[in-house]
């Protein structure tokens, strides 16, 4: 018997001037596309009172292209990627996972596009349809056929294209053993980070807090600067640049610390905390610098794919076999 389960691969893109533009260009058609039928839908709502019906929306996607022509130099399948996206964002809203859709912002510096097909990596370059092909660092071959590709420009300019591969995963588990099975705390005060049950600790590395002086200079400086001017923008980018230099610290430290957690144990329990309630406490700040979501996130899909087992505890779980004892 075996597991559906999807890989993701992620590369950093190093386009030419003129395929910056063009990646600049299809994210700003992107943009429009998904304004254009959040637009469609609300008037639609407030005339009829109900939702607007998406095989109407994807046909006056059709219309619309008749009268501007300009839409005919790029994908077809991105312009209607972006109708996806924005019925993917109702879904979430009516499901009380996110809020309701809000109209992308042209001076953004995060811009994002999707290509569901017709898009792979060979050669260490990545064809991207109506662009070509553009170089990227490629760290890994891929393994299995493409389902869908994301290019996403992040804050500080770099471009990168994530894939999504499926693949079938046989299913295996590793036996139980009492003498590698393990149970990690999330502990909050500091020197720890996780605490074991065999009484092994990792140091929380806090790479928010180290950063936060380099930050709050940064920060000083974009205050101060007149909006519109070059100083500005200069003053911006290196406000982004902190950020993005210690989110890439703070994932490195959670990938080789997934990995080496896995690595070591064949059932590995976690504490199932309200994380979310957690982040909106006085100490927000140090909750969402250690990111433990992301490190269960990791430690679970991870143990999947090595037949591992993922245990995550109810949190009155331990006081009530204390009350018990």
């Amino acid at each position: 018997m075996t597991i559906q389960c999807h890989k993701v691969y992620k590369f950093r893109m190093e386009p030419t001037e003129l395929q910056r533009l063009e990646l600049n260009r299809a994210a700003a058609v992107a943009r429009f596309v998904y304004n254009w039928a959040l637009e469609r839908c609300q008037q639609h709502y407030k005339q009829h009172r109900r939702g607007k019906p998406w095989n109407e929306l994807s046909a006056e996607l059709t219309q619309l292209k008749k009268t501007e022509p300009w839409l005919y130099d790029f994908d077809a399948q991105m312009l209607q990627q972006a109708l996806a996206d924005l019925r993917r964002a109702y879904m979430n809203f009516f499901a009380h996972r996110a809020a309701f859709p809000k109209f992308k912002k042209k001076k953004s510096a995060r811009q994002s596009f999707r290509i569901p097909q017709r898009v792979g990596v060979k050669n260490g370059c990545v064809y991207v349809p109506s662009i070509g092909r553009v170089r990227v660092r490629q760290s890994k071959e891929i393994d299995g056929a493409t389902k869908g590709a994301t290019f996403k420009r992040t804050a500080v300019g770099h471009w990168f294209v994530t894939l999504v591969v499926e693949f079938a995963l046989p299913e295996s588990k590793v036996a139980l053993r009492e003498e590698e099975a393990i149970g990690f705390d999330l502990v909050l005060e500091p020197p720890n980070f996780l605490v074991g049950s065999d009484g092994s600790e990792v140091r929380a590395p806090r790479y928010y807090r180290a950063g936060q002086r380099k930050l709050r200079r940064a920060q000083r400086r974009l205050s101060r600067a007149r909006p519109g001017s070059r100083n500005r923008a200069r003053v911006r980018l290196r406000v982004a640049k902190v950020h993005h230099c210690t989110a890439n610290l703070r994932q490195e430290f959670l990938h080789q610390l997934s990995h080496w957690i896995v690595r070591s144990w064949s059932v590995l329990c976690f504490e199932n905390l309200s994380l979310k309630s957690l982040a909106r406490t006085k100490q927000a700040k140090s909750w969402r610098d250690a990111a433990f979501g992301e490190l269960l996130r990791q430690v679970k899909y991870k143990a999947l794919w090595h037949g591992k087992h993922f245990v995550q505890v109810g949190r009155y779980h331990p006081a009530m076999l204390d009350m018990r004892l």
